[in-house]
């Protein structure tokens, strides 16, 4: 075997763990952000049962579904404060 031909599986093997380590970075890179985004809408889900919970003696309620646990999670005490003017007044 001659050095040239070495050398070239070599460099496809570097190249191939290279596309490897790439496309495990694009991979998981989005599925932290929607892991991050899942937790966030859980905590904003038991911060809308709190408020419901609590604002039930004055009226106040925030309906429970994933667009305003979404709210919530992201916004978090502004988004609440939000969606508590929106649906109570």
């Amino acid at each position: 075997m001659s050095f040239g031909l070495e050398a070239g599986i070599f460099v496809a093997y570097a190249a191939g763990l290279f596309l490897i380590y790439i496309l495990g970075k694009l991979l998981i890179v989005p599925l932290k952000w929607a892991g991050r985004m899942l937790i966030s809408s859980m905590i904003g889900a038991v911060l809308i049962i709190l408020i419901n919970i609590l604002g039930g003696k004055w009226g106040l309620f925030v309906p429970l579904n994933p667009l305003s646990a979404v709210i919530i999670g992201i916004l978090g005490v502004p988004g609440a404060i939000g969606l508590l003017l929106f649906f109570n007044l």
